[in-house]
């Protein structure tokens, strides 16, 4: 995907909105480093102001993160995510646990009604994955592996807000975890097998996915606050 060169009036708000859509489109990869300002600057055909300007306000909205000697990230793919990101930030564990808890459960309980062979294909391929991660002792691979699985499990919804909304809580959920560092030790008081949720969204059994999804984040949860 290509810069175009801006024109008229409102330059800024132009390249704000050319430079957001190298982040959604992926074009720049999530914590990836984006171009120099010379050298968007130079693509955009304004002066290195003006790129200043817009990287400054997609800074503010959550979605590019500068930092100071080393460049700027990619921080977060929507306003949304970036705000998500700055309030969990500010979250309590628990806090952030109870929201997912909502989401996921009410997920499992209409992927059960609305997936389609794919999804299932989909689904028990993410299980598989999570699975292989935890039994190599990978935590890194674990954490994304466990959100891939629960993400394919929104998306058998076919609700499209709530996969807008998930997957951008999903990125400030695994910035969050990464922040706080993980380790498989740290990761093995909250484990439990997601088996019973892929059975019975396979089964469009709505209500056993419902148990299987609240059992789950249960466990979590009874996991914190024994700590």
């Amino acid at each position: 995907m290509s810069l175009r060169t801006a024109q008229r009036a409102s330059l800024v708000d132009q390249v704000i909105d050319q430079l957001k859509e190298q982040i959604t489109s992926g074009s720049w990869q999530m914590h990836g480093k984006i171009p120099t300002e010379t050298v968007l600057a130079e693509q955009l055909g304004v002066g290195r102001n003006t790129v200043r300007e817009a990287v400054r306000a997609l800074t503010h909205a959550g979605l590019l993160e500068c930092r100071q000697g080393d460049g700027t990230y990619v921080r977060a793919t929507s306003e949304l995510s970036g705000a998500m990101l700055r309030r969990l930030r500010q979250a309590e564990q628990l806090e952030i646990l109870e929201v997912r808890r909502a989401l996921e459960v009410e997920s499992a309980r209409l992927a059960a009604t609305r997936r389609t062979d794919d999804d299932i294909k989909l689904i028990e391929a993410r299980l598989a994955e999570r699975d292989r991660a935890w039994e190599a002792g990978d935590p890194e691979a674990f954490v994304e592996s466990d959100l891939a699985f629960h993400m394919a499990v929104v998306h058998a919804t076919h609700n499209l807000v709530l996969i807008d909304l998930y997957e951008d809580f999903s990125a400030a959920l695994r910035a969050s975890i990464t922040a706080a560092g993980t380790s498989m030790d740290a990761l093995n008081s909250s484990y439990i097998p997601h088996d019973a949720i892929a059975r019975a969204i396979a089964a469009g059994d709505a209500a056993a996915a419902e148990r299987a999804g609240h059992a789950c984040m249960e466990h979590i949860l009874i996991a914190l606050t024994d700590v």
